[in-house]
């Protein structure tokens, strides 16, 4: 059974930076792909960045490349997201996502879609005030 756990969620003022963190259970070591999604309120989860776990291949989302790094551990199952320069526009829900069956496509839009992944964390809150 596949579990993920987000942390590192807060408030924080703008300017500010986060750090999230997700640890995986019940993945295959270094198989496939895990993410880092948002939702703000009334609006469809948006991808924010992914890794494709056997090569080491990181995809963050073009608006979000200068503020926002995504790390990975393969032999600790877990995916960290980095953010810096938080503005309020950054706030939202974040979930962790993850997937050891998808294909390497090379694609960052594969890899940011929210289809492309079976699992879910539950979400961590993530607040910005100006």
């Amino acid at each position: 059974q596949v579990r993920l756990v987000e942390s590192g969620g807060g408030s924080v003022q703008a300017g500010g930076t986060l750090t999230l963190s997700c640890v995986a259970s019940g993945l295959t070591d270094g198989r496939g792909c895990m993410a880092w999604f948002r939702q703000f309120p009334g609006k469809k989860r948006e991808g924010v960045a992914a890794v494709y776990r056997f090569y080491g291949k990181h995809y963050v989302a073009d608006s979000l490349k200068d503020r926002f790094t995504i790390f990975h551990d393969n032999a600790e199952n877990t995916l960290s997201l980095q953010m810096n320069s938080l503005t309020p526009e950054d706030t939202a829900m974040y979930y962790c996502a993850g997937d050891d069956r998808c294909p390497y496509v090379g694609e960052d839009h594969y890899y940011l879609r929210t289809v492309t992944y079976d699992h879910w964390g539950q979400g961590t809150q993530v607040t910005v005030s100006s």
